[in-house]
């Protein structure tokens, strides 16, 4: 027991090290949707802040819903206004949630929670960027879905 606690020091920086080395967390945020029925007149959106230029950023779309959500993806578009730049740029994207397996998100109960990479990781301008979703599935509203959001992370 003593040569544990001796050694247990000099374990935990490496264990840090192993389990931080690969990603860093920058930005998280998720908004909840209203009665958990998605209009497609709600569009969140989210503003985030990038000071560095040296690594790329990899973009997750998260979306929480409950077993009862009717299909096996969702169509979003992506609105994404860059810094010094006055136009925006749509991305229309059909976002795989569920295979011949079943729900591809990690659940609990009822609930599945999807972190859904939204392509390659790439390097960012500096600056404040402005990114909203909008669901463009044919049911109006869409029901079942409890939280949309974005994450972002810096890629080492």
């Amino acid at each position: 027991m003593k040569t544990i606690k001796k050694l247990l020091p000099a374990f935990i920086p490496f264990i840090l090290c192993l389990t931080s080395c690969t990603t860093i967390d920058l930005y998280e945020k998720d908004v909840a949707i209203p009665g958990h029925e998605w209009k497609s007149s709600y569009k969140p959106v989210f503003d985030f802040i990038i000071k560095d230029t040296t690594v790329p950023y990899q973009f997750f779309l998260v979306l929480r819903h409950t077993e009862k959500y009717n299909y096996t993806n969702i169509y979003v578009n992506l609105y994404i206004k860059a810094p010094g730049s006055d136009s925006i740029t749509k991305i229309q994207r059909s976002l795989m949630l569920a295979d011949n397996n079943g729900w591809m998100g990690s659940g609990m109960d009822d609930i599945y929670e999807h972190r859904i990479p939204l392509g390659a990781p790439q390097p960012l301008k500096a600056g404040s960027y402005q990114f909203t979703v909008e669901q463009i599935m044919r049911e109006d509203p869409l029901e079942h879905v409890l939280n949309v959001g974005l994450r972002i992370e810096k890629k080492q």
